[in-house]
């Protein structure tokens, strides 16, 4: 039987302080997952309407479904935003993703790419990375691997490469939702 487990994703910034947390995710069973996304070992989950609690404390509700990608050893995720135009890929330079048990965390490093329904790709948040920098006192390691993680994911997003694949996005999205949207 194919189940979908569910998961907490936490972010945190890189004094330890937690940035952001997504209450209820979906992760796609082996069963389900594309061969290319095994073959990188990719944990994919799916939120819908889930709980968002910030740093301060406030929480709201996400309004659009996500399917969001982890990859070991990789210095980003992805976010697939499913919008009535399309899908907004919504991707974070941070640390490689840590599971324990059902809570999947990272260190958001503030860069940010987002590429639009149409193709247009932007960086943004480049100055609060380069303060953080400065405030967190970031190492020049973390600093080389950040740099080379925005490097890599430019070069994904410009070849159309995994995960930036809408038919896949919607695959998973369709398939969590003909099973209850719980599994």
């Amino acid at each position: 039987m194919t189940t979908f487990s569910s998961f907490v994703i936490k972010s945190f910034k890189h004094d330890g302080h937690l940035h952001r947390m997504w209450l209820q995710n979906w992760l796609v069973p082996e069963s389900l997952m594309h061969e290319s996304h095994l073959a990188e070992s990719m944990m994919v989950l799916i939120n819908s309407q889930t709980k968002i609690v910030e740093a301060d404390g406030k929480e709201w509700v996400s309004r659009i479904p996500g399917i969001s990608f982890f990859i070991p050893g990789q210095w980003f995720n992805v976010v697939a935003l499913i919008e009535d135009n399309g899908v907004r890929y919504y991707c974070n330079v941070a640390s490689p993703p840590y599971v324990n048990g059902n809570v999947i965390t990272y260190i958001d490093y503030d860069l940010d790419v987002i590429r639009l329904p149409g193709g247009e790709v932007y960086v943004v948040d480049q100055e609060e990375y380069e303060r953080h920098k400065l405030s967190y006192h970031y190492s020049s390691v973390v600093d080389a691997k950040v740099k080379q993680g925005l490097k890599e994911l430019l070069a994904l997003v410009k070849a159309g490469r995994s995960p930036f694949q809408d038919e896949l996005v919607h695959f998973y999205y369709n398939e969590w939702r003909e099973r209850g949207a719980e599994g």
